[in-house]
């Protein structure tokens, strides 16, 4: 015997099981004694019948609340409890019309009344007209689910945002004083000429880290975003760009941190990617919200060819557009790449922002 089947045969009752059990044997015990009673008293008419049906009630009811109760968990159908619930009413009136003898078969309206409500509710339920139990509590946990994950995702936005503004008020500012110093340092070590070019070499080592740091900390969260929001943002990369850029900027406000910094990255991926693979093209920027969706499009007017798959490619190159779409479906966004040969590449985000 494997050791699965011995677990089955071994499992303890549950609580369910145990009264059920009990409430049987009560049942038992208490119509057994009134049968008794019945066959001492001079038998006659069988009146004991009614005490049997009246304690078979009370553990058919005792089984429909449990089934009741697992329909309300999720562990059983709704449909299934309705159609328990429908034989046990028209079994027992069919069973009191035999008891009180026969005659005209007056059960057969409730089973017309109640057959009708349980196919009525067998067609919602197959037709999926109304959703189900389960269904219900799949939706409330993804909305519960988005909500946390926007709320995450904004919290993220925020600490980076004050890592990089500690970065550049901090460890930069350092840096720089320090720069400063070892420039005052090497004019004082004129007549020292070894010495002197010692720490020249540590202004130039202290000057590459100060670069190195602004770098990373526009990597994070430029500052003029978290300033002065992302339409300067955009064009000052624009300004920056190797290419020229024309910048068409529709926003009337400044927008949640998390959908700046994504559409930023997604201006910045892109002009990067023109610069890198069409040099002699330009490109143009469109930023705009349109019924609490952010609509980013950067378009260029090279080569184009760029191949939409697990990464693009353009130009012969790799791009890091992937991870854009990463970042733009982690706020429920799209990312779309049109790029036809000979036209020019055209990609467009849309990031919700209500």
């Amino acid at each position: 015997m494997s050791a699965p089947e011995r677990d089955d045969e071994t499992r303890a009752p549950d609580e369910y099981e145990v009264t059920l059990a009990l409430h049987g044997a009560i049942v038992g015990l208490a119509g057994g004694i009134v049968t008794i009673v019945w066959a001492l008293t001079g038998a006659g008419y069988f009146w004991p019948m009614w005490v049997w049906l009246g304690l078979f009630v009370t553990l058919g009811v005792h089984m429909l609340g449990r089934h009741l109760i697992e329909a309300l968990e999720g562990r059983m159908r709704p449909l299934d409890v309705h159609a328990e619930v429908t034989a046990f009413v028209v079994g027992l009136q069919v069973v009191l019309w035999a008891m009180a003898g026969g005659g005209y078969f007056w059960p057969i309206w409730p089973l017309v009344g109640f057959g009708t409500l349980l196919g009525v509710h067998a067609l919602v339920v197959n037709k999926g007209l109304l959703p189900t139990l389960r269904e219900r509590q799949l939706t409330e946990r993804v909305d519960q689910l988005t909500r946390t994950r926007r709320g995450a995702l904004d919290v993220q936005a925020a600490e980076l945002r004050r890592i990089e503004r500690d970065l550049h008020d901090g460890a930069q500012a350092r840096l720089v004083a320090l720069s400063m110093q070892l420039g005052r340092a090497e004019e004082r070590l004129e007549d020292q000429p070894e010495v002197a070019e010692l720490v020249r070499a540590a202004r130039g080592e202290a000057g590459a880290a100060i670069k190195e740091l602004r770098d990373l900390a526009r990597g994070i969260a430029p500052p003029v975003l978290a300033d002065r929001g992302l339409v300067a943002a955009v064009e000052s990369l624009g300004q920056r760009s190797a290419v020229p850029v024309a910048v068409d900027a529709r926003l009337d406000r400044r927008l949640p941190p998390v959908v700046e910094t994504a559409a930023y990255f997604v201006v910045a991926e892109a002009l990067t990617n023109v610069a890198k693979h069409a040099p002699s093209a330009s490109a143009r920027v469109t930023l705009a919200e349109r019924d609490g969706t952010l609509v980013v499009e950067v378009v260029d007017d090279g080569s184009g060819g760029a191949v939409v798959g697990d990464a693009v490619r353009a130009g012969g190159g790799s791009t890091g557009l992937l991870g854009l779409r990463n970042r733009v479906e982690a706020i429920d966004g799209s990312l779309r790449v049109t790029s036809p040969d000979g036209v020019g590449t055209a990609i467009r985000a849309e990031l919700p922002c209500a």
